[in-house]
């Protein structure tokens, strides 16, 4: 069966539309004396994590835990929460390509959502990178109350944009989550980088 031309637009906001210079983290371990990789590391520890994906702890409590734990590495509890902040601080770089092209796919009068595993933190980042008001939707799986990859959380962002799955394009740089929204009914395409748009314009018919 000939599937139907995508009418909306979904992208993930980070490795999408939003970046951190992997030097900038470099940058604060090394200050902090630890080794490179371990804030991050430290973090995405999954069940530290989930919980301030879908909303069961704040974004505040989950960097708490990060602190607590990075209190050794840092050379005390002072210090580790010092680095925390100074991660956190660093709120990205946004892809202007990507940018522009959300704003072209609006203008053709298509709407364009952010879907992303993010936490009570997400408004406060949106506004930081002045994306509020950029896209017509944001689904933040701390408010769904489910993460990408699973079916629930892309049926949530759907409803959200007021569309059936089969005429909704989203991208991701992720595999687990394309496969996932795949298998929801999204059309689906792992983000490797602007080169991408074309394929995307060719997908929205634009």
């Amino acid at each position: 069966m000939r599937r139907q031309r995508a009418r909306a637009l979904l992208v993930d906001l980070d490795g999408v539309l939003r970046h951190v210079p992997e030097i900038k983290i470099l940058q604060i371990e090394q200050r902090y004396g630890m080794e490179p990789g371990r804030l991050r590391d430290t973090a995405t520890v999954w069940g530290r994590m989930q919980p301030a994906l879908v909303g069961e702890v704040s974004h505040a409590q989950w960097m708490s835990t990060v602190a607590d734990e990075l209190t050794f590495a840092a050379g005390g509890p002072e210090r580790a929460r010092a680095a925390v902040e100074a991660w956190q601080a660093e709120r990205g770089i946004v892809d202007q390509d990507v940018l522009a092209f959300l704003r072209e796919v609006r203008a053709a009068g298509l709407p364009v959502g952010i879907a992303t595993n993010g936490t009570d933190a997400l408004p406060a980042d949106l506004d930081a990178l002045d994306l509020t008001g950029e896209v017509d939707v944001v689904v933040n799986s701390s408010v769904v109350g489910t993460h990408k990859p699973a079916r629930e959380f892309f049926v949530a962002a759907c409803q959200a944009l007021r569309l059936p799955p089969t005429v909704v394009f989203f991208i991701d740089a992720d595999d687990r989550a394309v496969r996932g929204a795949r298998a929801a009914g999204l059309s689906a395409l792992r983000w490797s980088g602007p080169a991408d748009l074309a394929y995307v314009r060719a997908a929205l018919d634009l």
